[in-house]
């Protein structure tokens, strides 16, 4: 067979070949699997499985929910928390192309707020730190449990609010429990708390002795609220109402939280714990 015969069988075999791959894509579709953003997954023994290439994606909005979910990766938008030791002292900076910001607004009477709790929900602590001239924040912290914490590092920043969140590691053997079944009441330090929902409010009332609580302003407000997603422990954001002890929050109706509802009377602060 001469050659340019050849060259010619050849270059119709290619045109079938390109027609088939083209036929079989417009049917099969992209790998849309393999084309997802990658984010942390919580794995058996409570540590953290990440996606391809080890790297942590922003936490976006999720499931329609209207507030942001947030606290799913370590860095957003070039700001990364970096700790740097964890206990008797956590320290820890929020760095952009490496350097240490300093500049941070107050959100809530206070420039940063952590929350550290365990994977499965439990050893719940709400942290103020101090801000050192060496752009390092820094705050007691005991844990008291083995196992496999996250940390939220919660601020504003340039007029945008972050949720940046990390792990800690406490070594042992650390024995994990499921959420809690959903509940409604709560009681703490001689108070009562029953959680209201009404559409996408949540609502607590207080009583002590069978009487009424008006709680005192903590963080700008009648109470502190913070609501992690079982599983990934989400970092919901949650906006507080003018009236009372309540919050606009959207949960999905499917979903598990823990609910961690913090409020001060006489002087003290109290946490209420909810499952819903």
């Amino acid at each position: 067979m001469s050659a340019p015969v050849k060259l010619a069988g050849f270059a119709a075999l290619l045109v079938l070949v390109f027609g088939v791959a083209v036929a079989a894509g417009d049917v099969i579709g992209p790998d849309r699997e393999g084309a997802q953003a990658k984010r942390d997954v919580a794995v058996p023994d409570g540590g953290m499985a990440e996606g391809h290439g080890g790297e942590d994606v922003a936490g976006g909005e999720a499931h329609g929910a209207a507030d942001p979910i947030r606290g799913l990766s370590v860095s957003e938008n070039g700001l990364t928390l970096e700790v740097a030791s964890q206990s008797p002292e956590l320290a820890f900076s929020i760095t952009q192309d490496g350097k240490p910001v300093r500049e941070f607004e107050v959100e809530h009477e206070r420039r940063m707020h952590v929350i550290v709790v365990r994977r499965d929900g439990t050893g719940f602590q709400h942290l103020h730190p101090e801000l050192g001239e060496d752009g390092t924040w820094r705050t007691p912290l005991t844990l008291d449990e083995p196992g496999a914490y996250r940390v939220f590092a919660d601020f504003k920043h340039d007029g945008e609010a972050y949720t940046l969140a990390s792990d800690l590691t406490v070594d042992g053997a650390a024995t994990y429990a499921a959420f809690p079944e959903p509940s409604t009441v709560d009681t703490t330090d001689g108070y009562r708390v029953e959680l209201r929902e009404d559409g996408a409010a949540l609502a607590f009332d207080i009583t002590r002795d069978g009487k009424p609580v008006t709680t005192e302003p903590y963080l700008g407000a009648g109470g502190h609220l913070v609501a992690l997603r079982e599983g990934d422990l989400a970092f919901l954001h949650v906006h507080p109402n003018d009236d009372g002890v309540a919050f606009e929050a959207d949960l999905e109706p499917d979903t598990r939280y823990r609910l961690y509802l913090q409020f001060q009377h006489d002087g003290e602060v109290h946490t209420a714990e909810f499952t819903r």
